[in-house]
């Protein structure tokens, strides 16, 4: 799964620590979402999409097959 939180986060001058604070879990899940370590629960994309102002088929793109 690819995801456009860094982007998304940056462009709004977002920190990761004030985004999960957003979404009430730790910087170190934002980071590692960012970094595709981690797929999130679909609740915590649900909320991560509302806090970013996008929806959650924006927010998440799955890989090209192969990948």
């Amino acid at each position: 799964m690819k995801n456009r939180i860094r982007e998304l986060r940056r462009a709004q001058e977002l920190s990761q620590e004030a985004l999960a604070k957003r979404c009430g879990v730790s910087r170190q899940t934002i980071n590692a979402i960012e970094n595709d370590k981690y797929d999130p629960t679909l609740a915590l994309a649900f909320h991560l999409a509302r806090q970013l102002g996008c929806t959650v088929d924006e927010l998440f793109s799955p890989l090209p097959e192969g990948n």
